[in-house]
């Protein structure tokens, strides 16, 4: 679904991807791993058109370069950046509406803000409140569920679990794999928590320093010792 190949990416003269290359599966779910400035938020970025990059990033055998971040999430890519970006002053029912602004398929709309609350009912106990007012883990949610309003065939999760209590953040992850399941949405997740991240993905990637150092299924780097050790803190 996704293929990228020698991507590199800067913020100024600041090179932070160095040759990045992986592909995601079609209804997968993969966790990128590494430590705090290895370049996984970059990355994500860089499918997004956010940073400035070199390389090649095709999503279904189209090549996203020179597309605007907008022109990309209307291909079906979604996503949700670290501190969830959820309008704070507007209502939850609000920001799911505002996920949907691209659509025109008004009752489609609102049978998805209804599979929405299906898959966080604390959100229709909400409906009404304005989003700011939510907790971390509620905030969260909204941010996923408003980025499903696309409906997007790949959605891309920057450090969902960050700032979250454990409970919550388990919470988060099972909602996440039913999406993945069901709704049939491949997933790319960044995350800090890779013990967790590495229990619900099939397949994972490890980078440091803006390069991909170590692949394979999920299980395998997870019972790898010298990788958890060595990148993972754990």
């Amino acid at each position: 679904m996704l293929d990228i190949r020698n991507l590199r990416a800067w913020y100024g003269q600041v090179q932070a991807l160095r040759g990045l290359e992986f592909h995601l599966s079609e209804g997968s779910m993969t966790a990128l791993l590494g430590a705090n400035g290895a370049g996984k938020t970059t990355t994500l970025r860089a499918i997004c058109n956010m940073v400035r990059t070199t390389g090649t990033i095709t999503f279904e055998g189209k090549p996203l370069e020179g597309l605007s971040t907008e022109s990309i999430a209307r291909l079906g890519i979604a996503h949700v950046p670290q501190g969830r970006g959820i309008f704070t002053t507007m209502t939850v029912e609000e920001n799911l509406q505002l996920g949907a602004i691209s659509r025109s398929d008004k009752p489609g709309i609102i049978s998805d803000i209804e599979r929405m609350y299906g898959h966080f009912p604390v959100l229709k106990e909400r409906h009404r409140q304005q989003a700011g007012t939510l907790s971390g883990g509620e905030q969260q949610m909204l941010a996923v569920a408003r980025a499903l309003m696309l409906r997007p065939r790949l959605i891309l999760l920057d450090e969902p679990s960050f700032g979250l209590a454990p409970l919550i953040v388990r919470d988060v992850f099972r909602i996440l794999g039913k999406i993945n399941r069901e709704d049939k949405v491949t997933i790319l997740v960044v995350e800090q928590n890779a013990q967790l991240a590495l229990k619900l993905a099939d397949t994972a990637y490890v980078i440091e320093t803006g390069r991909i150092v170590m692949s394979g299924s999920a299980a395998d780097i997870a019972n790898n010792e010298g990788v958890r050790r060595s990148y993972l803190g754990y």
